[in-house]
């Protein structure tokens, strides 16, 4: 026994079965308790539990084992629960504090009202998210919980220190320990656990009741055997389960019924395409609760994991490389393709999380979407109007492109949806689109201050074309009008101050969808349709923009990025850098898909402080804070003006890098609109990227330049735009490792 002190003077558990044997084992081993005392009628689970050293003392008498003590656990069925509680509130129990471990938990509430005639205050609900194939005390194992769920459901008449003495007991015995509301604990369970033994013990006595099983489990492969496994549980406890979540069951099997129905009748219609997005929405989903049980995070909201740079000064870069797609057009491949008409195939797709975030609201949306497989995806249309309600919400992740752009064609949308985010999205201002689709005639909520979540409700009435001149240069608020014009009467014409990227309306044209650009003014008419069609998706000039940096800045770089997207409405990082002196070259311009690209070769070249253009900065406006990096690396000073749209991104860019260039020594002012930097020589530190994806790669093509190690806190959203990027910049040179912390 452990030489920790005990906290709990006895610990009585009533049921020494798997959870009981294993709570009393593991507990009695950590030295939290001084005495365990067992309970339970079989003659032979009690001389067992003795034996194998799971209790200090065991009995039949309840009485007997809850005298003196303070915690008491009840590890019976849940129907005999009732029973138990019934002779325990006959007896004086003092100041003892009960918990339990049943899987349901309103049947045990009710249960202990009925006992007690009302929730005692030291009573505390409790379900241990653990189980085995074996059952009974043979089988109890002390570290059975180690690493496991116990969700824990206090009610309103729950004691503080009653609840924190039993959290303290599970962690003792190495569970994690969460708290659930009850009725969600049901519904939950009922769902992801009780339904799933239901369907095991149902195939099992199905395929044993026909006449050739031997050889059906003669030729059972793996895949059988995993399924099945669960329906080895013991009979009982599920009976009493099954009967006690009886509600909640019976709801989650009403939704599974419909849905295999469905299933068997597009099996007997040979209905391939039903099928295939069934099968293609399934895997997606489970891809995503593997990455969600990898982290223990099962039945609660992803803890976030804390990822550092540290980057080494020094070093040029050299090489050809190609960055991953544009995620720009990434995004709207898969919003246009599921709108159209037809099969699109697509090349080059970007597998970060923002644009998965999109594919899978379009697969949520009834969208069969194959892939992706090494950037290709094939998108099967449904059409204008095909769309159908999601069963929840629509979650985008940190993708301020696929919130905005989709509430613009939820707008148009017959059903009600919801929009949410992470925790960085749910600070970003929705107001600059929520505010134009009302005009057109949507209902749109959004939260405090007009940020996400954005409720959308199905459209009473059709919305309405308008000309809207945006107050300010945004490519997401143009396209997104663009979107819900597709839906409304009449023509949507949108009017930007400055020229901004302009895939949607190349896009548009590729699939079919006439689109008029006049000047600043793009139009759209509904009463058109979208063309299935190939995409090719150029490397994202966004991307590459860190590796233009990184070879402008380091002597002796030579270094060429293939295939990078040259929309016109994209390369401000060009136009800037070339004015600064940069030696950037393009070769093998040519047009993939309506989108010019090149391949771009950049060598070192010393770099002179300028004013920057303002008619650059929409062009230009992602690529910033890899500019200020350049910026900071060249002689005399740059000026930034009218770019205040960067204090409203993942992070305001304008200050967070102002405040990482003055830790590395360099004297940068941020302005309301801008920031002014006095190029010079950078020393190491530690920089907060506030979890910003490009501040924290753009410090880390500073370290080229610096004199000491720069490490770069809470880089975790990298992926979000630029997946394999360390792998990528330590393959041309630059000195950096990851660092993860949990």
């Amino acid at each position: 026994m452990s030489s920790k002190a005990p906290i709990i003077g006895r610990l009585a558990v009533i049921g020494l079965g798997l959870i009981g044997g294993s709570f009393a084992k593991g507990l009695r081993q950590s030295g939290l308790c001084h005495e365990v005392v067992g309970c339970d009628p079989d003659p032979a689970t009690c001389r067992v539990a003795v034996s194998l050293g799971i209790v200090d003392i065991m009995t039949d008498d309840l009485a007997e084992a809850v005298q003196g003590a303070d915690l008491i656990m009840l590890a019976v069925p849940v129907l005999a629960m009732e029973r138990v509680l019934g002779q325990l509130a006959t007896l004086d129990i003092g100041q003892a504090v009960i918990t339990d471990a049943g899987s349901t938990k309103s049947a045990v509430v009710d249960a202990v009202r009925n006992a007690f005639g009302r929730i005692p205050p030291h009573f505390v609900p409790g379900h241990p998210i653990a189980g085995s194939e074996r059952s009974g005390v043979e089988a109890a194992d002390a570290g059975l919980f180690r690493n496991h769920k116990v969700i824990l459901t206090p009610l309103e008449e729950t004691a503080e220190t009653s609840l924190a003495l039993v959290r303290r007991a599970w962690q003792a015995v190495g569970a994690d320990v969460e708290d659930m509301r009850l009725a969600d604990h049901d519904e939950v369970l009922a769902a992801t656990s009780h339904l799933p033994h239901l369907l095991a013990f149902s195939l099992v006595d199905t395929l044993a009741s026909r006449s050739e099983n031997l050889e059906i489990f003669r030729y059972a492969a793996g895949g059988f055997r995993d399924f099945t496994r669960i329906a080895a549980s013991d009979p009982v406890m599920w009976r009493d389960v099954f009967l006690a979540n009886r509600d909640a069951v019976l709801r989650s099997l009403d939704d599974f019924t419909h849905d295999l129905s469905r299933l068997r009748a597009a099996v007997e219609e040979g209905d391939a395409n039903a099928l295939l997005g069934v099968f293609t929405r399934a895997r997606s989903a489970r891809e995503h609760f593997s990455k969600i049980l990898a982290r223990r995070a099962y039945m609660e909201p992803m803890q976030t994991q804390s990822i550092n740079f540290i980057a080494n000064p020094g070093a040029s870069v050299q090489g050809r490389i190609r960055v991953p797609g544009d995620k720009s057009i990434s995004h709207r491949s898969i919003m246009l393709g599921s709108l159209a008409e037809g099969v699109t195939e697509v090349e080059g797709f970007l597998e970060g999380e923002d644009s998965l975030a999109t594919l899978q609201a379009f697969r949520d949306m009834g969208v069969v979407i194959e892939g992706p497989d090494h950037g290709r995806v094939t998108i099967n249309g449904v059409g204008l109007h095909g769309l159908q309600a999601p069963p929840g919400p629509i979650y985008v992740g940190n993708s301020g492109t696929s919130m905005r752009l989709l509430a613009g064609l939820l707008a148009g949308q017959t059903f009600t949806t919801e929009l949410t985010g992470d925790a960085s999205l749910t600070k970003r201002p929705m107001g600059r689109v929520a505010n134009p689709l009302r005009e057109m005639g949507a209902n749109i909520d959004t939260g405090e201050e007009g940020r996400p979540p954005l409720h959308i409700k199905g459209a009473e009435s059709h919305l309405k074309g308008m000309d809207y001149v945006m107050p300010m240069a945004s490519a997401q608020v143009k396209s997104c009008l663009l979107l819900a014009g597709l839906y409304a009467e009449g023509s949507t014409s949108v009017t930007e101050p400055a020229p901004t990227r302009d895939h949607t309306e190349r896009m548009l044209k590729g699939f079919g969808y006439p689109v008029q650009v006049e000047g600043a003014t793009a139009t759209v008419d509904s009463g058109h349709k979208l063309t299935g069609c190939k995409i090719d998706v150029p490397a994202d000039i966004s991307s590459a923009a860190f590796f233009m940096v990184a070879a402008s800045i380091a002597e002796g770089s030579d270094l060429t990025l293939e295939h990078v997207g040259i929309n016109p409405t994209r390369i401000g990082v060009i136009n800037i850098l070339r004015a600064m002196g940069g030696d950037i070259t393009l070769s093998n311009e040519r047009e993939v898909g309506g989108e010019p690209v090149a391949d771009v070769r950049v060598r070192y070249a010393p770099l002179k402080g300028i004013e920057i253009p303002e008619d650059q900065v929409p062009l230009a406006i992602d690529e910033f804070p890899v500019l200020f990096i350049a910026a900071a690396c060249a002689e005399g000073r740059t000026i930034l003006r009218g770019a205040e749209e960067l204090r409203v991104k993942e992070s305001d860019r304008i200050q967070v890098m102002a405040d990482g260039l003055q830790l590395l020594g360099i004297k940068a002012e941020p302005t309301s609109d801008g920031i002014i930097i006095e190029g010079g020589v950078m020393g190491g530190a530690t920089v907060d990227s506030h979890m910003d994806h490009r501040i924290a790669m753009s410090f880390a093509i500073a370290s080229l330049r610096a004199t000491a190690d720069i490490c770069i806190t809470d880089c975790i959203h990298v992926a979000t735009s630029f997946p394999g990027f360390i792998d990528l910049a330590r393959s041309v040179g630059i000195n950096i490792r990851q660092e993860d912390n949990a």
